[in-house]
């Protein structure tokens, strides 16, 4: 018996799908991003398995769909869940213009890693109280992930494609990816939606096979109750494991595809260009505010109007 969350038709789930604003010169800053990525590309000839794209999304524990079917004229809409729609964590996804996939990492909201759990290998994880990345988690990332790719042990001049969040953006982090022999072009702000490849091609399908199996697990016999009687949420190791599959399935042409679609990875001849930003129908729809992931990133206060007060114990007892 689980807990039934009753919304409006337009839900929360609306009021989190934040349009990400497009500046007012979008030609110029498409332009002058695509120069700051051929220039280098030029002068160091990086490999297609060393360019990189790296971009932090937000999850929850719950992942019910943002749109549902009913009798026409209904007001409310039932909808079965955990109750834990505000229990979030974070993903941290990366891939390269070749198609390899390094390894995901999970950043959950707790003091640290809980002892007796077992995770599924090939997932880095980290924990945060906030189940947020900050300069510590980016540093850690590096270490755990980028510095363990292929070509990393080499040293090879690689070229780490993401957008100007404030952690990116720290002296530490820019002392590290030097001694990786690593360049770092920041995405404008605001661009995201155009220009990363994970938003514009990876981000939505990775996230709906998270929820397909999130619905199947809903479906199964394998769910446990608290003391209440309420369902409890699925285990730490079990969202994991579906973080990891839902990473492997990505397609590796699909990977490909959206490098070349945000001329990132592009013949320097200008020949795939036709390839270039995405159709209306394959940018990301995001359950989650879309300018998470820019520069113009939800304040503490917008975060909680959405995910719950980010520092409550409570969360962190129920893991």
């Amino acid at each position: 018996m689980g807990t039934k969350v009753y919304v409006k038709a337009w839900s929360y789930f609306q009021y989190a799908k934040i349009a990400q604003k497009l500046p007012n010169d979008l030609e110029e800053k498409i332009n002058s991003f695509h120069t700051f990525i051929i220039n280098p590309r030029k002068q160091n000839n990086f490999e297609l398995s060393q360019i990189n794209n790296m971009d932090e999304t937000p999850m929850c524990f719950d992942l019910p769909a943002s749109r549902t079917i009913d009798s026409k004229g209904k007001h409310t809409v039932q909808i079965r869940t955990t109750g834990h729609e505000k229990t979030h964590f974070t993903v941290v996804l990366s891939c390269m213009a070749d198609s390899t996939k390094p390894k995901p990492m999970v950043i959950l909201k707790r003091k640290s890693i809980p002892k007796g759990e077992k995770f599924p290998p090939g997932v880095v994880i980290h924990c945060h109280l906030k189940g947020w990345m900050d300069e510590k988690g980016i540093v850690l990332w590096l270490n755990k992930v980028w510095d363990t790719r292929p070509g990393a042990l080499l040293k090879k001049k690689s070229m780490l494609v993401w957008d100007q969040f404030r952690s990116h953006l720290t002296d530490t982090v820019k002392a590290k990816l030097k001694s990786l022999n690593t360049f770092q072009p920041m995405i404008p702000g605001g661009l995201t939606s155009i220009l990363q490849p994970l938003d514009v091609v990876l981000n939505k399908p990775f996230k709906d096979g998270v929820r397909e199996k999130w619905i199947a697990w809903m479906k199964s016999n394998d769910k446990e109750l608290t003391v209440g009687g309420n369902l409890r949420k699925p285990g730490l190791s079990l969202v994991t494991s579906w973080v990891k599959t839902s990473w492997e399935d990505i397609p590796k042409e699909m990977i490909v595809k959206s490098f070349l679609k945000t001329g990132i990875s592009n013949k320097m001849d200008g020949t795939g260009d036709d390839l270039l930003y995405p159709d209306s129908q394959e940018s990301e729809e995001t359950d989650v505010p879309a300018n998470w992931d820019t520069d113009e990133r939800l304040t503490q206060e917008e975060w909680e109007q959405l995910f719950g007060e980010s520092d409550d114990e409570l969360d962190l007892e129920v893991f």
